[in-house]
């Protein structure tokens, strides 16, 4: 097997069991956990760039007040998007987050086609239409907008935008992103520590233990996924990135037993089947531009 294929799938599935992990930390604000991930994971992936020696790359874009804006931007991004899927999951709302990573591929599409002038196929806009229709769905259901999957798409879809049209890899631009937070983090958590309100004034060492390795957790899944985009195509990047969600919908069904009520399946079916018609496109437009290759 392509050990890019492990790396790919090493990273999704940590991604999809994140919901096992914030549960350890359920007690936590989210915010707070937020403070936490960003502290400890710019300590993390400082560490590796040392190890590495690859703090040269950062160099120049310190220097470029336009590319830092951009990375700020990206950062507060990044953080909301942590935000908003850390209170889901502790407030049961997992399998709506798992809906939001769902319809995540298709956002994708969307804003490339809207700020990368990237053409759409037929096939393309009928997915769209599918999963337009499963949101709707889900409103005249529930009553409300799904915003808990809307907010996590449509906030990592621009954050990947920014991300791919960035001067930095992966690893140097989560070092970016964390260190232009820290100014916020470090200090906010100082206060409610010295305070008292901060968990690490009072929790137990488990807890804090769990809050300590928030750094490495946020960054290794992100190191297996770089390292494995670069071993294999889009395609097969694009039909693993659906372990992500799936898991997290088997967790907040069967796991933490959510509630999930029948007239609501409708709704993901046409998501689904929206994912799975954009999915089958792909390959197939990759497989005749390979022949054609050949």
């Amino acid at each position: 097997m392509n050990i890019g294929v492990v790396q790919a799938a090493l990273a999704y599935v940590a991604w999809g069991l994140f919901p096992l992990y914030f549960h350890q930390v359920a007690t936590v604000s989210a915010m707070e956990i937020v403070l936490h991930r960003t502290v400890w994971s710019l300590v993390f992936v400082l560490g590796v760039l040392a190890a590495m020696r690859r703090f040269g790359a950062l160099a120049p874009v310190l220097r470029q007040p336009r590319q830092l804006g951009l990375f700020m931007l990206s950062a507060l991004l990044l953080s909301g998007n942590w935000l908003v899927y850390v209170w889901a999951v502790n407030n049961g709302h997992v399998i709506d987050a798992s809906l939001g990573y769902f319809i995540n591929p298709l956002v994708y599409v969307l804003l490339g086609y809207a700020f990368l002038h990237e053409r759409l196929r037929p096939m393309q806009w009928a997915a769209i239409a599918l999963a337009g229709l499963g949101v709707l769905w889900l409103t005249w259901q529930g009553g409300q907008l799904p915003w808990i999957a809307l907010l996590l798409a449509g906030s990592f879809g621009l954050y990947g935008l920014m991300r791919k049209t960035a001067s930095l890899g992966a690893l140097e631009g989560l070092a970016l992103e964390t260190l232009l937070l820290a100014p916020l983090a470090v200090p906010a958590l100082a206060v409610w520590t010295l305070q008292g309100s901060s968990t690490l004034a009072h929790a137990d060492a488990p807890t804090v233990g769990w809050l300590l390795l928030a750094g490495p957790i946020t960054a290794v899944p992100l190191l297996l996924f770089a390292a494995g985009a670069r071993r294999i195509t889009l395609a097969t990047l694009g039909l693993l990135q659906y372990i992500g969600p799936t898991l997290q919908f088997a967790i907040g069904l069967w796991v933490f037993h959510e509630p999930f009520q029948a007239n609501r399946l409708l709704g993901f079916i046409l998501i689904w089947a929206a994912l799975a018609l954009y999915s089958a496109e792909g390959l197939w437009v990759a497989r005749q531009r390979a022949v054609a290759a050949a």
